[in-house]
Protein backbone atom coordinates (compact mmCIF):
# COMPACT_ATOMS: atom_id res chain seq x y z
CA UNK A 1 0.00 0.00 0.00
CA UNK A 2 1.05 3.00 -1.01
CA UNK A 3 2.23 5.70 1.92
CA UNK A 4 0.15 8.93 2.67
CA UNK A 5 1.93 11.90 3.30
CA UNK A 6 0.37 13.56 5.81
CA UNK A 7 1.33 17.32 7.75
CA UNK A 8 -0.14 19.15 10.59
CA UNK A 9 2.89 21.67 11.09
CA UNK A 10 0.36 24.45 9.07
CA UNK A 11 -2.18 24.08 11.71
CA UNK A 12 -0.06 23.46 14.53
CA UNK A 13 1.99 26.33 14.15
CA UNK A 14 -0.46 28.90 12.33
CA UNK A 15 -3.66 27.68 12.32
CA UNK A 16 -5.16 30.79 14.59
CA UNK A 17 -3.14 33.39 13.06
CA UNK A 18 -3.54 32.47 9.57
CA UNK A 19 -5.63 29.71 9.04
CA UNK A 20 -5.64 30.04 4.91
CA UNK A 21 -2.10 29.42 4.92
CA UNK A 22 -2.01 26.64 7.18
CA UNK A 23 -4.65 25.34 4.81
CA UNK A 24 -2.73 25.67 1.56
CA UNK A 25 0.24 24.07 3.90
CA UNK A 26 -1.08 20.98 5.06
CA UNK A 27 -4.05 19.95 2.36
CA UNK A 28 -3.08 21.44 -0.67
CA UNK A 29 0.78 21.08 -0.85
CA UNK A 30 1.56 18.42 1.74
CA UNK A 31 -2.00 16.62 1.27
CA UNK A 32 -2.40 16.93 -2.68
CA UNK A 33 0.91 18.22 -4.45
CA UNK A 34 3.03 15.47 -2.11
CA UNK A 35 0.52 12.57 -2.94
CA UNK A 36 0.37 12.96 -6.40
CA UNK A 37 1.44 9.71 -8.02
CA UNK A 38 2.83 10.91 -10.97
CA UNK A 39 6.39 11.10 -9.37
CA UNK A 40 7.58 8.93 -6.29
CA UNK A 41 8.25 10.20 -2.94
CA UNK A 42 11.76 9.96 -3.34
CA UNK A 43 12.28 11.95 -6.05
CA UNK A 44 9.82 14.38 -4.80
CA UNK A 45 12.25 15.07 -2.35
CA UNK A 46 15.43 15.51 -4.13
CA UNK A 47 13.49 18.00 -6.04
CA UNK A 48 12.58 19.42 -2.95
CA UNK A 49 16.01 19.86 -1.56
CA UNK A 50 17.42 20.95 -4.96
CA UNK A 51 14.67 23.79 -5.01
CA UNK A 52 15.14 24.74 -1.15
CA UNK A 53 19.29 24.83 -2.03
CA UNK A 54 18.62 26.84 -5.60
CA UNK A 55 16.59 29.44 -3.45
CA UNK A 56 19.38 29.96 -0.39
CA UNK A 57 16.93 28.36 2.05
CA UNK A 58 19.33 26.25 3.97
CA UNK A 59 17.54 26.91 7.99
CA UNK A 60 15.70 23.86 9.65
CA UNK A 61 12.93 23.36 6.94
CA UNK A 62 16.32 22.34 4.45
CA UNK A 63 17.07 20.08 7.41
CA UNK A 64 13.58 18.58 8.00
CA UNK A 65 13.25 17.94 3.71
CA UNK A 66 17.03 16.40 3.94
CA UNK A 67 15.53 14.10 6.81
CA UNK A 68 13.29 13.18 4.93
CA UNK A 69 15.44 12.38 1.77
CA UNK A 70 16.91 10.09 4.26
CA UNK A 71 13.72 8.38 5.68
CA UNK A 72 12.53 7.68 1.93
CA UNK A 73 15.68 5.98 0.68
CA UNK A 74 18.02 8.70 -0.69
CA UNK A 75 21.64 7.13 0.36
CA UNK A 76 24.48 9.40 1.40
CA UNK A 77 26.24 8.65 -1.65
CA UNK A 78 23.28 10.26 -3.59
CA UNK A 79 22.99 12.97 -2.02
CA UNK A 80 26.23 13.83 -1.56
CA UNK A 81 26.09 13.61 -5.81
CA UNK A 82 22.93 15.75 -6.04
CA UNK A 83 24.50 18.69 -3.98
CA UNK A 84 27.60 18.49 -6.26
CA UNK A 85 25.38 18.01 -9.29
CA UNK A 86 23.48 21.08 -7.93
CA UNK A 87 26.25 23.41 -6.90
CA UNK A 88 27.32 23.68 -10.52
CA UNK A 89 24.28 25.41 -11.24
CA UNK A 90 23.41 27.62 -7.80
CA UNK A 91 26.68 28.31 -6.38
CA UNK A 92 29.68 27.36 -4.86
CA UNK A 93 28.79 29.12 -1.23
CA UNK A 94 25.21 27.35 -1.57
CA UNK A 95 27.24 24.24 -1.93
CA UNK A 96 28.93 24.21 1.04
CA UNK A 97 26.08 25.68 3.12
CA UNK A 98 24.44 22.44 2.30
CA UNK A 99 26.50 20.16 2.91
CA UNK A 100 27.16 21.31 6.44
CA UNK A 101 23.48 20.38 6.97
CA UNK A 102 23.02 16.85 5.03
CA UNK A 103 26.63 15.92 6.23
CA UNK A 104 24.56 16.38 10.02
CA UNK A 105 22.09 14.41 9.05
CA UNK A 106 23.63 11.31 7.08
CA UNK A 107 26.90 11.16 9.56
CA UNK A 108 24.40 9.84 12.18
CA UNK A 109 26.59 7.31 14.24
CA UNK A 110 24.47 3.64 14.00
CA UNK A 111 25.93 1.45 16.67
CA UNK A 112 26.88 -1.71 15.06
CA UNK A 113 25.57 -4.82 15.50
CA UNK A 114 26.71 -6.94 18.35
CA UNK A 115 27.21 -10.75 17.46
CA UNK A 116 23.93 -11.25 19.88
CA UNK A 117 22.09 -8.55 18.08
CA UNK A 118 22.86 -10.49 14.84
CA UNK A 119 21.29 -13.32 15.95
CA UNK A 120 18.84 -11.76 17.69
CA UNK A 121 17.35 -10.83 14.09
CA UNK A 122 18.20 -14.56 13.06
CA UNK A 123 15.18 -15.50 15.39
CA UNK A 124 11.30 -14.85 16.01
CA UNK A 125 11.56 -15.13 20.24
CA UNK A 126 13.50 -12.95 22.21
CA UNK A 127 16.80 -14.03 23.54
CA UNK A 128 15.70 -11.94 26.70
CA UNK A 129 18.28 -11.42 29.89
CA UNK A 130 21.09 -13.27 31.72
CA UNK A 131 19.91 -16.30 32.45
CA UNK A 132 18.72 -16.28 36.55
CA UNK A 133 20.79 -19.91 37.04
CA UNK A 134 23.92 -19.02 35.32
CA UNK A 135 25.37 -20.89 37.81
CA UNK A 136 24.40 -24.67 36.40
CA UNK A 137 25.96 -23.08 33.23
CA UNK A 138 29.29 -23.22 31.42
CA UNK A 139 29.45 -20.36 29.60
CA UNK A 140 26.53 -17.63 29.10
CA UNK A 141 23.38 -18.51 28.81
CA UNK A 142 19.91 -15.97 28.32
CA UNK A 143 15.90 -16.55 29.47
CA UNK A 144 13.19 -15.07 28.01
CA UNK A 145 9.82 -15.82 29.21
CA UNK A 146 7.14 -16.50 26.34
CA UNK A 147 4.42 -17.71 27.57
CA UNK A 148 3.51 -17.71 31.62
CA UNK A 149 -0.14 -18.63 31.49
CA UNK A 150 -1.67 -22.30 30.91
CA UNK A 151 1.37 -24.15 29.92
CA UNK A 152 4.54 -22.26 30.68
CA UNK A 153 7.21 -21.44 28.00
CA UNK A 154 10.52 -19.87 28.18
CA UNK A 155 13.17 -19.17 25.44
CA UNK A 156 16.84 -20.56 26.45
CA UNK A 157 19.35 -19.08 24.15
CA UNK A 158 23.52 -20.16 24.74
CA UNK A 159 26.38 -18.32 22.97
CA UNK A 160 28.30 -20.64 21.59
CA UNK A 161 30.30 -23.16 23.81
CA UNK A 162 27.52 -22.76 26.65
CA UNK A 163 25.82 -25.79 27.73
CA UNK A 164 24.01 -26.50 30.92
CA UNK A 165 24.95 -29.10 33.58
CA UNK A 166 24.31 -32.54 33.85
CA UNK A 167 20.91 -32.68 35.18
CA UNK A 168 17.36 -34.72 35.80
CA UNK A 169 13.80 -33.55 36.11
CA UNK A 170 12.48 -35.31 39.14
CA UNK A 171 8.26 -36.66 38.81
CA UNK A 172 6.69 -38.76 40.86
CA UNK A 173 4.47 -39.32 37.75
CA UNK A 174 4.29 -37.89 34.48
CA UNK A 175 6.74 -34.69 34.20
CA UNK A 176 9.59 -34.26 32.45
CA UNK A 177 10.65 -31.25 29.87
CA UNK A 178 10.17 -30.69 25.66
CA UNK A 179 12.47 -29.03 23.77
CA UNK A 180 11.16 -26.95 20.46
CA UNK A 181 14.56 -26.25 18.46
CA UNK A 182 14.54 -22.52 16.89
CA UNK A 183 17.59 -21.33 15.88
CA UNK A 184 21.32 -22.24 15.75
CA UNK A 185 23.15 -25.15 16.28
CA UNK A 186 22.95 -27.13 19.34
CA UNK A 187 23.53 -30.79 21.31
CA UNK A 188 21.19 -32.99 23.12
CA UNK A 189 22.65 -35.90 25.41
CA UNK A 190 21.52 -38.40 27.77
CA UNK A 191 23.57 -40.04 30.45
CA UNK A 192 25.52 -43.14 28.05
CA UNK A 193 24.03 -42.52 24.72
CA UNK A 194 25.65 -40.26 21.92
CA UNK A 195 24.76 -36.53 21.66
CA UNK A 196 22.17 -35.84 19.27
CA UNK A 197 22.18 -32.03 17.12
CA UNK A 198 19.74 -30.35 17.30
CA UNK A 199 19.04 -27.66 14.48
CA UNK A 200 15.25 -25.47 13.96
CA UNK A 201 12.04 -27.70 13.98
CA UNK A 202 14.34 -30.52 15.83
CA UNK A 203 11.49 -31.70 18.93
CA UNK A 204 13.29 -33.24 21.86
CA UNK A 205 11.16 -35.23 24.14
CA UNK A 206 12.87 -35.58 27.47
CA UNK A 207 10.93 -38.18 29.85
CA UNK A 208 11.20 -37.39 33.78
CA UNK A 209 14.23 -39.46 35.71
CA UNK A 210 16.74 -39.53 32.55
CA UNK A 211 20.65 -37.32 33.16
CA UNK A 212 20.62 -35.27 30.38
CA UNK A 213 22.16 -31.65 29.25
CA UNK A 214 21.72 -29.72 26.73
CA UNK A 215 23.28 -26.94 24.52
CA UNK A 216 25.02 -24.67 21.61
CA UNK A 217 27.58 -26.02 19.64
CA UNK A 218 31.43 -25.16 19.98
CA UNK A 219 30.80 -22.71 16.94
CA UNK A 220 27.12 -21.16 16.63
CA UNK A 221 24.16 -19.30 19.03
CA UNK A 222 21.61 -22.04 19.53
CA UNK A 223 17.95 -21.60 21.43
CA UNK A 224 15.18 -23.67 22.04
CA UNK A 225 11.92 -23.29 23.47
CA UNK A 226 11.46 -24.87 26.85
CA UNK A 227 8.10 -27.01 28.16
CA UNK A 228 7.80 -28.40 31.08
CA UNK A 229 5.96 -31.28 31.09
CA UNK A 230 3.05 -31.58 33.66
CA UNK A 231 3.42 -33.86 36.29
CA UNK A 232 3.11 -35.17 40.04
CA UNK A 233 5.93 -34.16 42.96
CA UNK A 234 8.09 -32.10 40.26
CA UNK A 235 11.67 -30.77 40.83
CA UNK A 236 14.65 -30.72 39.40
CA UNK A 237 17.96 -31.72 40.34
CA UNK A 238 21.51 -30.13 38.88
CA UNK A 239 24.88 -31.83 38.57
CA UNK A 240 27.94 -31.79 37.72
CA UNK A 241 29.26 -29.88 34.90
CA UNK A 242 29.59 -31.53 31.20
CA UNK A 243 33.72 -31.41 31.17
CA UNK A 244 35.30 -29.30 28.37
CA UNK A 245 36.85 -32.99 27.93
CA UNK A 246 33.71 -34.65 26.54
CA UNK A 247 32.59 -31.28 25.10
CA UNK A 248 35.29 -31.12 22.58
CA UNK A 249 34.99 -34.01 21.00
CA UNK A 250 31.80 -32.85 19.72
CA UNK A 251 31.93 -30.88 16.20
Amino acid sequence: MKEKIVQTAGRNQLGEFAPMFAHLNDDVLFGEVWNEEAIDVKNKCIITVVSLMASGITDSSLTYHLKNAKAHGVTKEEIAAIITHATMYVGWPKGWAVFRLAKEVWDEEVPKLTEKDKYQNSIVFPIGDENPYGQFFVGQSYLAPVSTEQVPVFNVTFEPGCRNNWHIHHAKSGGGQMLLCIGGRGYYQEWGKEAVEMIPGKVINIPAEVKHWHGAAPDSWFSHLAIEVAGEETSNEWLEAVSDEDYGKLK
